[in-house]
């Protein structure tokens, strides 16, 4: 084997080893609390071993069906020139459609806002979930059990100005550990009781749906604990790559995952009174504080792959216009994914903090958690349906026949998830109708705003003939104009010239456009159009993932297509004040909040990365 050879292997493995770590580290907390909340509503009236190898049996089928079959297998294929997660798989559809279109704009709005749920679910409940193991340890840290995870939440989000970077390094040999203990665990207790191995057999697990109605429903609902976390196999898909995620799934977790929910099956089997907490009673004495302390870990680096899952959809959502700027700062010169929001991040952690002192234990907020999830899930799947008949060009019957009995298993976990909305399933549907509602509304006032704009606006070609005919003072250097419509005039060259009479002898109306890829390629980000010896027309396009660095990309067109120079280049930005209107647009309570909303949006000097000392803003005020 080549030098070359060697170096594609150890990259690989590096990549699979790292996808332990991000990809797979929610998914791998589930063991945690899964077994254990989907045997309870099956025990109130005591276990038969039947019931207990139906319940491991249905966790078994759900990580075979869900997560290997859709995910690890199908959805990872359907990739947005290697990105993924339900915004790209969304600008994927909408690219191949060539149209809109309200059903699939809700689509990717109800995917996006719940997915933010779960990133507010998830630390919550798998930290809690693993200090509570502690109370094993000794019942004297009980009281301290809350307090406890309420400080590494804290100090969870409190480092993430830092940057992962340092600590990410560690994400996946810890996970990998963690992993092979709860496959060893798992493997103790097999031996001890090998009738477990029966649910293997999926007719265990339709008899127990057959036979315990619905108490066998409330059971589905969680049992899908167990697939929490798999749309990050998707959505990660352009940090890591296809392969280097298959590998970890087949080669470590899904092996782990199966011995340890075999295990915890065979421990209550021996010892239903186990029930209490399975997962932890599999370590015998000696091993159960050192596992706390891994479990704490893992959960840890689990709930740092949701929060910077929730920067990168963020970001998405922003440049898709689902969202307002929000400030983005890089915490890595090599890594461009590695960015920190500290708006979404102090979001983030109120919520976090707020769920943990409102449901206090992992098992009551258990029925907060599957509902985000599961919705998550089916949105994902009917965009994958769209996608296939529109990008794939496959026939009606095909998709049905490929999509439709992973649709159906969606839709019976969803409906079992539904009924936790008394016991706290409504803290997700709430998370995520309040999100969607913020990103219906931005992106309809930002369509607002922009037909109102562009209707008062003065084209461009007109304004240029009419400064031809008229006598304005020159001013030396170049003046670049950001506008969103590079057809009109731009409204601060207007205000420009009306109060300083003055014009720069180079003027560039610049327009910053986001494609439906994920990134463009260096010869397609700008297309240039020298309108005459004054005037010339610049659009800058960025992909959805990437950051529009506009000074940037201004000084590599220099070298090459523009000519200015550079310490003579003046930015002017339109800043624009929004007054509501009962009349014009929106309802007035929607143009309140998209008000707000404008009002938390990032400084667009900060945003296209623009120098600040040659940045000059001209007011003006527009009725939504």
């Amino acid at each position: 084997m080549n030098s070359d050879s060697h170096g594609i292997a150890g990259r690989t493995l590096g990549l699979t080893i790292g996808a332990v770590g991000v990809v797979y580290g929610d998914i791998g907390t589930s063991p945690l609390y899964a077994l254990r909340e989907a045997l309870r509503p099956a025990a109130a009236d005591g276990l038969a071993p039947a019931e207990v190898i139906g319940v491991v049996s249905l966790l078994l089928w759900a990580l075979i069906l869900i997560v290997t079959a859709k995910y690890v297998l199908f959805l990872l294929r359907t990739d947005n020139r290697g990105e993924g997660g339900v915004l790209a798989l969304f600008a994927l559809v909408q690219s191949g459609t060539r149209r809109g279109g309200l059903a699939l704009f809700v689509l990717a709005i109800a995917g996006a806002a719940l997915f933010f749920g779960d990133a507010i679910i998830t630390p919550a409940i798998s930290v809690l979930s693993a200090v509570e193991g502690l109370k094993l340890v000794t019942p004297v840290v009980e009281p301290y059990v809350l307090p406890l995870t309420i400080v590494i939440l804290t100090g969870l989000f409190a480092i993430q100005s830092r940057g992962t970077g340092p600590l990410a390094r560690w994400f996946g040999p810890i996970t990998a550990l963690w992993f092979l203990a709860m496959g060893v665990l798992g493997i103790m207790q097999i031996v001890e009781a090998p009738a477990i191995l029966a649910a293997f057999n999926p007719a265990f697990a339709a008899g127990f749906l057959a036979e315990h109605g619905l108490v066998a429903f409330f059971v589905l609902g969680a049992v899908f604990l167990a697939v929490t976390g798999a749309e990050a196999l998707y959505a990660d898909l352009g940090h890591f790559g296809r392969r280097p995620i298959q590998y970890a799934w087949f080669a470590l977790v899904f092996p782990s995952l199966t011995l340890n929910y075999l295990g915890q099956g065979a421990l209550v089997l021996s010892d239903p009174s186990a029930l209490e907490n399975p997962f932890f009673l599999l370590a015998p004495d000696w091993a159960l504080l050192p596992l706390v302390i891994l479990a704490t870990v893992a959960t840890v680096i689990a709930s740092q792959a949701v929060i910077t899952g929730a920067f990168s959809m963020t970001r998405q959502a922003v440049q898709l216009g689902l969202l307002p700027r929000f400030q983005i700062r890089h915490t890595s010169d090599r890594e461009s994914g590695q960015i920190f929001l500290p708006g979404i991040n102090l979001a983030l952690l109120v919520g976090v903090l707020l769920l943990v002192l409102e449901f206090r234990t992992s098992s009551s907020m258990a029925a907060a958690y599957g509902i985000a999830v599961s919705g998550t899930m089916l949105v994902t799947t009917g965009l994958a349906m769209l996608m296939l008949r529109h990008v794939w060009s496959w026939s009606w019957p095909l998709v049905a026949a490929v999509v439709a009995p992973i649709l159906l298993i969606e839709v019976a976990f969803l409906s079992a998830n539904l009924l936790k909305i008394p016991e706290g399933g409504y803290v997700p549907l709430f998370l995520g109708g309040l999100i969607g509602m913020a990103m219906w509304t931005w992106s309809r006032g930002t369509r607002v705003l922009f037909q109102r704009s562009r209707a008062q606006a003065v084209p461009l070609d007109r304004f240029i003939r009419q400064i031809e005919r008229g006598s304005v003072l020159h001013a030396p250097g170049t003046a670049v104009y950001l506008t969103s419509d590079p057809t009109s005039t731009p409204p601060a060259l207007l205000h420009n010239l009306k109060h300083n009479h003055v014009l720069h002898d180079q003027i560039i109306v610049l327009t910053v456009e986001t494609r439906d890829e994920p990134r463009v390629a260096a010869p397609e980000r700008a297309l240039i159009e020298r309108i005459d010896d004054r005037f010339t027309r610049v659009t800058l396009r960025f992909g959805f993932m990437e950051t529009p660095n506009v000074n940037r990309a201004l000084g590599e067109l220099r070298k090459e297509k523009l000519d200015f120079e550079g310490r003579k280049l003046s930015f002017y930005l339109g800043r624009r004040k929004i007054v509501a209107s009962p009349t014009v647009g929106m309802p007035v309570w929607q143009d309140r909040v998209y008000i707000l909303m404008s009002r938390l949006a990032a400084d667009p000097s900060d945003f296209y990365h623009l120098p600040r000392d040659r940045v000059v803003e001209m007011g003006s005020q527009v009725t939504v």
